[in-house]
């Protein structure tokens, strides 16, 4: 039994030299640890390159993989932050176009509304002004001699007439009286009576077109 117990604690010592001698030699292979000068006979013989000082520097150990796949995955990441940025940027430019091309339209729109207000008010102001003006003419017609009406009225354009005849009936229809105007056109000349009668039956809303018949 003694025999037998020495012979296995040999054997394991055996095979502790041989794990360690394989460990160091593959350490040092890796560059992790240098024995280089204590097992450079046994890299000869297993055909290996020893790992020296130069190799060592000129390799890459795990730490500094680490920290350039650490460096790259920044760069990554600020590339696609910076596209990200450029992208928004690019939105923002386009949306501040459209804005800029809504707030024109906008504008636009509000100097046409102006003008358009201010030909209606100007348009108004004249229709009024020519309101008051046939008022006043109906009126000093009404109070003239008939003939002396007539003769004003046939020197006056065919609009002007229309527009004084229904303005001196509307008169005589708020006054209850007898309106001035058949009398009137009774004594004007046929053709020019019938082209007012004609005219004002039709009720135009110009008379540019009937003046050129």
């Amino acid at each position: 039994m003694a025999k037998g117990s020495i012979g296995k604690t040999i054997v394991l010592l055996i095979l502790v030299l041989i794990l360690a001698i394989g460990g160091l030699l593959w350490f040092d292979f890796l560059g992790v640890i240098h024995v280089k000068t204590l097992f450079a006979p046994v890299y000869k013989l297993l055909g290996w390159q020893p790992q020296t000082s130069q190799t060592s520097t000129n390799s890459k150990p795990l730490f500094a993989d680490l920290d350039q796949d650490r460096l790259d995955k920044q760069r990554e990441a600020l590339e696609i932050f910076k596209q990200e940025l450029e992208k928004r940027e690019e939105n923002t430019e386009i949306a501040e176009k459209k804005n800029e091309q809504i707030a024109l339209e906008i504008e636009n729109r509000e100097k046409s509304l102006e003008e358009r207000e201010k030909t209606f008010n100007n348009e108004k102001q004249k229709y009024d002004i020519r309101e008051v003006n046939i008022v006043q003419i109906a009126i000093n017609l009404e109070n003239m001699a008939p003939e002396n009406a007539v003769h004003i009225l046939e020197e006056s354009d065919d609009q002007l007439v229309i527009d004084v005849l229904r303005k001196v009936e509307e008169r005589a229809r708020a006054n209850n009286k007898s309106s001035m105007v058949a009398y009137w056109l009774s004594l004007m000349k046929p053709d020019r009576a019938a082209t007012i009668q004609r005219k004002m039956a039709s009720k135009p809303v110009s008379l540019d077109d009937d003046d050129d018949e």
